[in-house]
């Protein structure tokens, strides 16, 4: 009988924590059971926004009464004064849809302890109400960091991100960056890696948005920050020749050679 192995996306978590980690991040954990305002709202997310939707998002039933107990959820005035309609009440509940909310909880509780500048790196699960196919799966790990402090600018960030996908896949993997809009960042970029003589789409970043420094309590007049995040799916699928992301989630054998 076959050993069991690690499985590959976790070989990949442990290096892309190594590579961050020498960069001075810190590791940051947090929870798959979401607030509407982590996931969405403190994040610059209007209300109308498409990702809100229910054939996009994974939606608590009875989410109030699950939220009522737990000091992860508490009622919003306890912790922003404004900002949101649920005012006075326990938040709704989904299934996080990027690990945004653990850097985001982070850099909050470090402004709170007057740690800054400071820098985290989150690689957790998060989950999609989509259709799958060869580069898309309803869940996939995120790799997800973040930096804040005084003069941190978008060439840090390139620069960070460049460094990092160098390790990660070798130094001549080709990396490009490319203008997009996402409501938490301005400006925002995409970055872009080639496989197979192909650009992949790895993951979206930018400069935080000044409203989402304020939501957690920062003062977007005196400190600054970056934010990014991306698939460790679509990684490990360049690294290791993998052409159908949903392998990794049907305990596929042949993936015991890494």
């Amino acid at each position: 009988m076959n050993k069991g192995t690690e499985h590959p996306l976790s070989i990949l978590a442990n290096q892309a924590y190594d590579a961050f980690s020498d960069m001075g991040f810190e590791i940051a954990t947090g929870p798959e059971l979401e607030s509407d305002w982590y996931n969405f709202y403190v994040l610059n997310f209007p209300k109308d926004h498409p990702a809100l939707d229910m054939q996009d998002t994974f939606w608590i039933k009875n989410s109030k009464d699950l939220a009522k107990n737990s000091p992860d959820f508490a009622p919003l005035d306890k912790r922003t004064g404004d900002q949101h309609d649920s005012l006075n009440s326990s938040p709704n509940l989904v299934l996080r849809t990027h690990t945004t909310t653990v850097t985001a909880r982070s850099l909050e509780k470090a402004g709170k302890d007057g740690r800054l500048p400071a820098a985290f790196i989150s690689i957790g699960k998060v989950f999609r109400n989509e259709a799958t196919d060869i580069t898309h799966e309803m869940q996939f790990f995120q790799i997800d960091g973040a930096m804040v402090g005084e003069n941190i600018s978008i060439a840090d960030l390139k620069g960070v991100l460049t460094k990092f996908y160098k390790k990660m896949l070798g130094e001549e993997i080709e990396i490009e960056f490319r203008p997009s809009f996402f409501p938490f960042t301005e400006p925002s970029i995409e970055v872009f890696a080639k496989f197979k003589g192909h650009w992949l789409e790895m993951m979206g970043a930018g400069m935080l948005h000044p409203n989402v420094l304020r939501n957690i309590g920062l003062d977007p007049s005196k400190v600054q920050g970056f934010a990014f995040g991306g698939g460790l799916d679509r990684i490990a699928m360049i690294k290791w020749n993998i052409s159908d992301v949903r392998l990794f989630y049907q305990g596929d054998l042949r993936l015991n050679q890494f």
